[in-house]
């Protein structure tokens, strides 16, 4: 079956960095586009940003250009969303997704498969 495992995340003070990774398997990595979305208690989950299947397109949310880069390799079925200059309202529940379609897509019900979700926890 199809599983995206989540790895890093934890707990980091203002302007640290972290990596979460996310590994594939049960899918053709490579055919689907990735996001990372996260959600803080009693908000709706958000798109952080999206990457294309070959990798060679991005985005990020407003909110963390310049701070978060995502990037994958195919030959590794693996996903990496780059944390860096962290903020206390980047705390949140993280999760990566897979979609199947196309083209890219920015809301929740277009995403296929998730991961487990992994806490990022920035304190001031």
């Amino acid at each position: 079956q199809v599983q995206l495992v989540q790895s890093g995340g934890g707990l980091v003070q203002a302007g640290g960095s972290l990596t979460l990774s996310c590994a594939a398997s049960g899918l053709s990595f490579s055919k689907y586009t990735m996001g990372w979305f996260r959600q803080a208690p009693g908000q709706e989950r958000e798109l952080v940003a999206t990457i294309t299947r070959s990798g060679s397109s991005t985005n990020v949310a407003n909110f963390v250009k310049g701070r978060f880069t995502f990037s994958r390799d195919n030959a590794k079925n693996t996903a990496y969303l780059q944390m860096n200059s962290l903020k206390p309202e980047d705390t949140a529940v993280y999760y990566c997704a897979a979609d199947g379609h196309v083209q890219v897509q920015t809301t929740v019900e277009y995403y296929d498969f998730w991961g487990q979700g992994t806490q990022v926890t920035v304190s001031s």
